[in-house]
């Protein structure tokens, strides 16, 4: 059997309760079965994220692949139908799956992300094309971002006031208006929903893949925010944070082919939100405030 990663277990434990201590211990058995049932043998290195822990396997055709397990929560649920519905187009190749156990079997890449390339600019319209690839119709079933828009509203307003209004009021106003514009009505286009560099992997079939999508149906404007999470400490570096953010933005959206203002009104929505959550929760202040500055750099 697979040893889990002490340091995963402590985490995913520590986050999810009992239910996660679990599933924990029920995983190597669980992974023993997958692994007879899709006839592969794994390949000595196990690796992990924040809720599952990736398995690197060996089918029996001789072709190498990696079992994924994640632990069951609903941000999960609808991975494999994303995989699915691109069928290999700028994504992994999903090969085997097993819905009701959280497990994929997937297409191996290689163990560098866009994060190593080096070159955020390049990183940047890297995402953005796969952006524009990952951008078809979605199938029916998946969650609409459009049915959020509603409680994105009213969360926004809450958190605002109970926050002490952190935030200017142009700041607020421009991301409510946002909501208004473009949330409620959305095209029910495929869109990965975490689109950074930590989830795009260098490959062979393709230069670059993505990986880790949550699967739901909206703008694939959506994920603008995102792009700007990796290359953050250059980015708060900036002589003009404000300029900076734009032009970085204006680069995804180019390479994406969406309108540069909608990517703005995005992200800065995203921004807004954020920086809420990080006040709610009690992050570091440097998240908060960069958060906060790039929600008012773009109103």
């Amino acid at each position: 059997m697979i040893e889990i990663p002490t340091d995963f277990a402590e985490r995913i434990i520590e986050r999810e309760g009992r239910p996660a201590r679990a599933w924990v211990n029920s995983l190597p058995g669980l992974v023993d079965e997958l692994l007879r049932r899709w006839r592969c043998t794994p390949d000595a290195r196990i690796s992990f994220g924040g809720v599952a822990v990736v398995v690197a396997v060996v089918r029996h055709d001789g072709s190498r692949a990696v079992l994924k397990v994640s632990f069951p929560h609903p941000g999960n649920r609808y991975e494999p139908h994303a995989f699915a519905t691109w069928g290999g187009r700028g994504a992994v190749l999903l090969y085997e799956r097993d819905d009701a156990r959280f497990a994929m079997l997937l297409e191996q890449a290689e163990w560098q992300t866009l994060d190593d390339l080096g070159d955020v600019d390049e990183a940047t319209a890297v995402l953005g094309r796969l952006a524009r690839r990952l951008a078809v119709p979605a199938p029916p079933g998946l969650p609409r971002l459009s049915d959020q828009a509603e409680e994105w509203e009213q969360t926004l307003r809450e958190e605002a006031d109970a926050l002490g209004h952190p935030l200017s009021q142009c700041a607020l106003g421009a991301a409510v208006a946002t909501v208004q514009d473009l949330g409620r009505k959305q095209p029910d286009t495929m869109v990965h929903g975490d689109l950074h560099f930590g989830n795009v992997v260098r490959a062979t079939r393709e230069p670059w893949l993505v990986v880790d999508p949550k699967g739901i149906a909206g703008d694939r404007a959506f994920d603008a925010f995102r792009v700007l999470v990796r290359g953050a400490d250059s980015l708060l570096a900036a002589d003009n944070l404000g300029a900076e953010v734009r032009r970085r933005l204006a680069i995804f959206a180019d390479a994406a082919e969406i309108d540069r203002e909608r990517v703005v009104r995005w992200a800065q929505l995203d921004a807004v939100k954020g920086a809420h959550h990080s006040r709610r929760v009690g992050d570091p202040a440097w998240i908060t405030q960069a958060q906060e500055q790039v929600a008012e750099s773009l109103a």
